[in-house]
């Protein structure tokens, strides 16, 4: 039936862009149209300059001043694409985004969202390391990344090596001789928590862009019907990194009773307008792939190229320049050859080899309600209460019958009704005038954190993180002790102790893993 769809024209191309070139390269396939266009619009400017035919130096009519250039990463795209339509004709979906065996916690119950949408049944895959022991009193929660799965070190099922696999063990920073380590994926992934690529069970399809805003707060609740699941009442310490920092924080506020201690590692307590800008473009990039489909590619050709581009732009941010001066310079990959368009020097062909290996890896919705979710965080009071009302109003709605409407903006991704105006009072009074962070935390944070006051916090930074920066985890601590809890810990690591930016925590056992350690006892 899918061959019949597409028809058998469709498959003759596929067929032919497979095909290996007999007689001429793909190279020159693709340079004869460029180098038509060329001529035709080098012609017709001349027409239009000059009055008399202008002098050709030599050249023979029809040929151009240069060569047309190779683009060799257009070519590896256009590969891609025609190998994935193929194997869309034949064997159906995209890659299915796994890490390998996880468990499952199935929930029955419906999970009301922040933003009015619901859940009405949802899955959590996680996985455990450790031993529990009797009285269930030494639970750890490890939360991820954005695009990290529950694989963070290595299981029998799964012998892989994890994502923080030198951090988890006997002895290490997350001792499993001491501790029973829980990692799970978010609500709104794609490595088997319910997300966007997940079945709808009301009408049996995909939920693609169907599926509702989730926030990092929605993923704690979800996160905590598996602790309910498990009969864990009291967590001996969440711990987190990246957008892991942002949950390990939440869920405090959102459930102090239940936390003992918290970690945050490059994390943030609300998030600032770069990190904003940087997700935002990564979206639009990938938005703006014609295979998006406004969501709707599965069973089709996915947004790879997108979703390539989106992946090399948030590369940009995890690392740090000293670094990549220390790393790559100024090198090009071959200075023997001329310059080139497509990836050339060295950090170029880093960024380019970050991309392909992420982008048909993580699904692209998954990416794009991840990282609205990220987005969308805020501790602040003000932000807490809007959030609750809004709760209250849809629960409210639910016990009497109430359903939304089709295309409620309160259930899906929208974009503004009105473009961009200046705010008079985000105006600086001289333009000249260096922006400066506020040394106190607003109130608003203050009053927002105040549910962690009586938990020992951990919050850890890194000066050369520019997607997170330090003053973001230095704003947290200040808050937390303004706000009454006497048990911060503050650690933040200078240039000269890390320049691996924000993936420090990834990578640094010694200050990181030690201070963890050190922390949990």
């Amino acid at each position: 039936m899918r061959a019949q769809r597409f028809g058998a024209a469709a498959l003759r191309r596929v067929s032919a862009s497979l095909r290996p070139a007999n007689s001429e390269s793909t190279r020159e396939i693709v340079a004869r149209p460029i180098l038509a266009t060329s001529v035709q619009c080098t012609r017709q400017s001349r027409r239009q300059l000059h009055s008399t035919p202008a002098r050709r130096n030599g050249a023979s009519e029809g040929e151009a001043s240069n060569p047309a250039m190779a683009f060799p990463c257009l070519d590896a795209l256009e590969t891609r694409s025609a190998t994935l339509e193929a194997r869309s004709l034949s064997t159906g979906p995209e890659p299915t985004y796994t890490t390998g065996a996880t468990e499952l916690f199935h929930c029955k119950d419906p999970l009301l969202l922040d933003w009015g949408g619901v859940l009405p049944v949802f899955d959590i895959a996680y996985e455990t390391w450790g031993k529990m022991n009797a009285d269930k009193s030494n639970v750890i929660l490890l939360y991820t990344g954005l695009s990290a799965s529950s694989h963070a070190h290595s299981t029998p099922a799964n012998t892989q090596p994890g994502w923080w696999e030198k951090f988890i063990g006997p002895g290490l920073s997350l001792d499993t001789d001491k501790y029973f380590v829980i990692c799970t994926n978010v609500v709104g992934g794609c490595f088997g928590s319910t997300g966007p690529s997940s079945i709808d069970p009301a009408d049996g399809q995909r939920y693609a862009t169907r599926f509702p805003i989730v926030t990092i707060e929605d993923m704690v609740r979800a996160q905590f019907r598996l602790l309910d699941h498990l009969g864990v009442e009291k967590l001996y310490a969440s711990v987190g990194s990246s957008m892991g920092g942002m949950l390990s924080l939440a869920s405090g506020v959102l459930f102090p009773s239940r936390v003992g201690r918290i970690v945050s590692i490059s994390g943030c307590a609300r998030s600032h307008p770069y990190s904003i800008a940087m997700r935002h473009t990564q979206r639009q990039v990938l938005m703006m792939d014609p295979n998006w489909n406004r969501g709707h590619y599965y069973d089709k050709i996915p947004p790879h190229a997108g979703m390539k581009l989106a992946r090399e732009i948030a590369t940009v941010t995890y690392r740090s320049g000293p670094e990549w001066e220390q790393r790559f310079g100024r090198r090009r990959a071959d200075p023997e050859k001329p310059p080139a368009l497509c990836p050339d020097f060295l950090i170029e062909t880093y960024l380019d080899h970050a991309g392909e290996k992420f982008c048909l890896t993580y699904d692209p919705n998954s990416l794009l309600y991840v990282s609205k979710g990220m987005d969308l965080f805020d501790l602040g009071k003000e932000t807490q209460q809007a959030a609750a009302q809004r709760r209250a109003q849809r629960t409210q709605e639910i016990e009497s019958g109430s359903e939304p409407r089709a295309n409620d903006p309160s259930c899906s991704l929208t974009l503004p009704d009105s473009p961009y105006l200046e705010q008079p009072e985000t105006k600086l009074e001289d333009d000249n005038s260096p922006v400066k962070v506020a040394s106190r935390p607003p109130d608003d944070l203050i009053a927002g954190l105040s549910p962690l006051r009586d938990i020992p916090t951990l919050v850890m930074g890194v000066a050369s993180d520019i997607l997170f920066p330090a003053w973001q985890q230095r704003e947290v601590a200040a808050a937390l002790r303004l706000g009454g809890n006497r048990n911060v810990s503050h650690v933040e690591l200078s240039e000269e102790q890390s320049m691996f930016g924000h993936d420090t925590f990834l990578l640094d056992l010694k200050h990181v893993g030690g201070s963890v350690q050190n922390f949990l006892g």
